[in-house]
């Protein structure tokens, strides 16, 4: 997965159920159509940006590279609630890498990497790997609001734990403690400045983009989201189709159904994800762009001579999680959180990542069967993001962002018979795909509803067949909203993220070509990635 685009995986797994949103949030669509009071915005718009080096100490290893690349640093004052913007206001935190062409600069690309939570500061450092682009544009990272540098002390989430993502679990006794957890980790963001959290949502971040569209002094915005960041671009679109530019939409989510009930959908797409890379790890010589030398099959763990015996060993390990959990060097892997630890390293089908996964799989299925183990570095990393507060923790940042885009149902029950009708077709990832969030307890009400994103405003759209994460079935779905846009997909990918990340010169061409010289596809294509293309 590529790391300067992709920041985390985490980012973007959000879960529960959809609702209508609430009264509340209906009622306040009326005073807030779409919040452009200009003369009141004027002094937003037209702030002097004071530039500054990026990093803020010693410690600093990510304003080091941005220092190191060239980029400068700045902090904008955006109102906190639009409606009101002569009330509080807010700091969001920016990046700026220079376009290396100023003769042939274009305007502004900023580049949004998911989450939401997933701060953005270093996503400027793409640069040199799309030297094109970069000739054209200046690069710009923004952490949205509430997020990294943009981060307010009275919102967020205290928890002891880096995500809220979990499995309901083999039985309505294991839903119940899953519940129970939501509304733990929900009162843990009760502590947080009620008044605020309502303004997390992605509305008020595209309108805090477009004040910093107009604080650069840019006529029109440019832009490159992956995962989350591709609704936070369709609502922008939406919001200010006039002031968009060249957007580009890659792993796109389904906009009907983003926000807490985001990932229900994805239970069939991860384990489908699942079945492709048992195929690779059954050693199948035909398995296709995943092939390996004699010597490196040699070198995986034997986990079955069939794909059907590799998910045997997987549906044991579950079992045995089921029962209790497993002793992973210091970590507990229950029934809770195995199905996360699998999917997490769904979303790269790569050889080192499938390969990485073979050996984590090996390590649990020792565990299941009462061998003391102690986790690679990879997996010890996931655990310790997942299950304590050490690690990036992007949901805590993410949460209320979710929370305050769409209004969760309430009724624990809905869920439970949710989970229970798709139990038999998504057995290991329907529980967690399903589940409930901290949303169903949250403590404060949207502001707004969700936006319509339907627009003509031009736009492409990459991702791969077999996303595990935003299944393509929603990508689908993104395409028909934008009724401009244009759909390059992915084929016989299982991955979330293909710009850059797959391996793919067709997705990395097209997104290339359409961002430096404007040209769309002419139809929606797949392609694969030696490079061959069809309708």
């Amino acid at each position: 997965m590529n790391k300067t685009l992709l920041s985390a995986v985490t980012g973007v797994t959000v879960l529960g159920m959809l609702a209508s949103p609430s009264s509340a949030a209906g009622a306040a669509a009326a005073r807030t159509p779409e919040l452009r009071q200009e003369d009141a915005l004027a002094r937003f718009e037209h702030q002097e940006i004071v530039w500054h080096g990026c990093r803020t100490g010693p410690d600093d290893a990510a304003g080091k590279r941005l220092d190191a690349a060239g980029a400068r640093c700045a902090a904008l004052t955006i109102p906190l609630d639009y409606a009101n913007p002569d009330g509080r206001t807010i700091k969001v935190a920016i990046s700026r890498l220079k376009a290396t062409a100023p003769g042939r600069r274009r305007g502004v690309l900023l580049i949004n990497p998911g989450g939401p939570g997933v701060p953005g500061l270093s996503q400027v450092l793409l640069g040199p790997a799309v030297p094109g682009i970069a000739a054209r544009y200046d690069l710009i990272g923004m952490d949205p609001r509430f997020v990294g540098r943009s981060a307010v002390a009275s919102v967020g989430c205290r928890w002891n734990t880096g995500t809220f993502v979990r499995s309901a679990g083999p039985s309505r006794d294991t839903f119940d403690e899953a519940a129970a957890l939501m509304r733990r980790l929900a009162a843990g963001c009760a502590g947080s400045d009620h008044g605020m959290l309502p303004h997390a949502s992605t509305r008020n971040t595209a309108r805090d983009m477009d004040v910093v569209r107009a604080a650069l002094g840019a006529p029109k915005l440019s832009y490159l989201g992956v995962s989350y960041g591709t609704y936070l671009g369709a609502v922008y679109l939406r919001m200010f189709p006039d002031r968009a530019d060249r957007f580009v939409l890659d792993s796109a989510v389904d906009p009907g159904a983003y926000g807490p009930g985001l990932l229900r959908p994805a239970g069939p797409a991860m384990e489908a994800a699942l079945r492709n890379w048992a195929a690779w790890a059954a050693h199948r010589r035909d398995h296709p762009h995943l092939g390996a030398t004699a010597a490196h099959r040699r070198d995986r763990p034997h986990l079955g001579a069939t794909a059907g015996r590799v998910l045997a060993t997987v549906d044991e390990i579950a079992r045995s999680a089921g029962r209790r959990p497993l002793r992973v060097g210091s970590y507990r892997v229950d029934a809770h959180l195995l199905p996360y630890v699998l999917a997490v390293q769904l979303a790269d089908d790569g050889k080192e990542a499938y390969a990485g996964l073979a050996a984590d799989v090996a390590l649990l299925r020792d565990a299941a069967r009462g061998a003391r183990v102690v986790p690679t570095a990879s997996l010890d990393r996931l655990l310790k993001d997942a299950l304590t507060s050490a690690g990036e923790g992007f949901d805590r940042a993410g949460t209320p962002v979710l929370c305050a885009d769409r209004a969760a149902s309430r009724d624990p029950d809905a869920y439970f018979r949710d989970i229970q009708a798709h139990r038999a077709g998504e057995p290991l990832f329907g529980p967690m795909t399903r589940d409930l969030s901290p949303c169903a307890f949250w403590p404060a009400a949207p502001a707004e509803p969700p936006t319509d994103v339907r627009t003509d405003a031009p736009a492409l759209i990459v991702g791969a067949a077999g996303d595990p994460w935003t299944p393509h079935v929603g990508q689908r779905a993104m395409r028909r909203a934008l009724s401009g846009a244009r759909m390059i997909t992915l084929r016989g990918a299982y991955r979330h993220g293909v710009f850059l990340a797959a391996g793919a010169p067709c997705v990395d061409t097209a997104v290339t070509r359409y961002l430096v010289d404007g040209v769309l596809p002419a139809t929606n294509t797949t392609c694969a990635r030696n490079g061959a293309t069809g309708g």
